[in-house]
């Protein structure tokens, strides 16, 4: 076998696991940040306070990457496609509209804990 249809396949192998380990990471932070509101509707603060702790933390991650995650520069390294959605496993749309839909989604629940803190 020559090395390029050696090396193509590797790198397809190499996108495959980075697309699931970011599919994977992102359906987390996407769950923890629905699971806010429920957390604090059911009275659950603490859990709500971890779980805001735990999205602040990758915003971080986003902010210190030029808002770019580092799995997508991990992922730019075995193919040169780069459609919204290359380097995770969603619909192109939700890849494009992620960072904006997620983060609204996001403040609205600090905003929501903040509220609840501060009425206690």
């Amino acid at each position: 076998m020559t090395e390029r249809p050696l090396r193509a396949r590797r790198d397809a192998h190499a996108l495959a696991a980075v697309r699931l380990l970011h599919t994977a990471i992102w359906a987390f932070f996407a769950s923890s940040i629905l699971a806010i509101p429920v957390t604090i509707w059911a009275g659950q603060l603490v859990a709500a306070l971890s779980l805001s702790v735990f999205v602040w933390g990758e915003v971080v991650v986003l902010v210190l990457n030029r808002m770019r995650c580092p799995l997508t520069t991990l992922a730019a390294r075995y193919t040169d496609d780069r459609a919204d959605n290359f380097d995770i496993c969603l619909p192109r749309w939700l890849a494009r509209h992620n960072q904006r839909l997620f983060g609204t989604l996001f403040a609205l629940t600090q905003l929501q804990l903040g509220w609840t803190l501060l009425a206690r």
